[in-house]
């Protein structure tokens, strides 16, 4: 939700076991996507893109991925992602790799 320190997708990917960068990938666009917009640029939540989320800190991003938004639509991930994985996406959603 761009980060002080924004670790690019690359960099977190080495923390992921092999394979899993392209799983998270597929879940961001799918997952997602289905309350994100196809294209992340909204729909039921918000334009989850590069150019919307700067400024933003990676890891309050990747806390809001894993817990969710009280009150909103935007369910806690926690129970189905790590740490790592919510950093990755967070990364991944900075850097624009969705785009």
């Amino acid at each position: 939700m761009a980060l002080l320190l924004v670790f690019g997708a690359p960099a977190l990917a080495q923390e992921l076991p092999p394979g899993r960068a392209a799983e998270l990938e597929r879940l961001v666009l799918q997952d997602c996507g289905s309350c994100h917009g196809m294209t992340l640029k909204g729909g039921l939540g918000p334009d989850i893109r590069a150019e919307t989320l700067a400024g933003t800190p990676s890891e309050g991003l990747a806390a809001i991925i894993l817990d969710g938004v009280p009150g909103t639509a935007m369910p806690p991930w926690r129970p189905l992602l790590s740490d790592a994985e919510a950093a990755w996406i967070a990364g991944y959603l900075l850097d624009g790799g969705n785009e």
